[in-house]
């Protein structure tokens, strides 16, 4: 996967309808992480936990870093040292969380300049990418973001869309995804099965209540009455 490209958007013409939402696949590529804070931490983890190889610079890191070294399955560098110039562009993705606003904004230039994605903690000024607030529950990610505006407002509708989602959601994908794998295998076209009306019935109750053998025979049965 590369990042090598025109990616900034002029900042006249960066309206918040300009934002375009992705999922990124980041196992094994090279991410930087300038500055061993708390809030540093927390993009580690969500490096670390995405598979990526993370870069962590910062004369001081925090234990918490630390821990996570020993946990990381894709590897977690950290070298406690100042930030180098010109040292984003060996990554393909940037996060500066120094708290101190030369360096972050040295390091989101370099990034620029060698067409990597960066994001700045707390300066959307100053981020080609933004990261919103993240719920998971198995392959379901729930996210949200308020472009910059307001964090917290965002962490705030994350807990209360967990809440609502409940726990077993990570299970009906799983669940619709062997589906769609068994419909692939017997050389039929995924659309051919009305989801929309499978998950808008009983489906996701049965999921929820713990009675997977009906949820899979009502599966199977849209299964069969889809178009062969």
């Amino acid at each position: 996967m590369g990042f090598d490209i025109d990616h900034r958007v002029p900042r006249e013409t960066a309206t918040p309808s300009h934002l375009y939402p992705v999922v990124l696949d980041l196992r094994h590529q090279p991410c930087l992480v300038v500055g061993g804070g708390r809030i540093a931490a927390r993009k580690v983890a969500g490096l670390a936990g995405s598979g990526a190889a993370v870069t962590v610079v910062a004369p001081r890191i925090d234990p918490v870093i630390d821990s996570l070294a020993e946990t990381a399955t894709a590897g977690l560098r950290l070298e406690r040292r100042r930030y180098r110039a010109g040292e984003a562009a060996a990554y393909q993705l940037v996060l500066s969380a120094t708290g101190v606003p030369p360096v972050d904004r040295a390091v989101a230039e370099d990034a620029a300049a060698a067409g990597r994605f960066v994001n700045v903690a707390d300066d959307p000024e100053h981020c080609s990418f933004l990261l919103p607030a993240i719920h998971r529950i198995g392959r379901v990610s729930v996210a949200v973001s308020t472009e910059g505006a307001s964090p917290a407002l965002a962490g705030w509708l994350r807990k209360r869309l967990a809440a609502a989602c409940g726990t077993e959601l990570g299970q009906l994908a799983d669940l619709l995804a062997d589906a769609r794998r068994r419909l692939r295998a017997a050389g039929r076209a995924t659309e051919s099965v009305d989801w929309g009306a499978l998950l808008d019935g009983p489906l996701p109750g049965l999921v929820a209540t713990g009675r997977l053998g009906e949820a899979s025979a009502l599966v199977d049965e849209a299964l069969r009455a889809g178009p062969p």
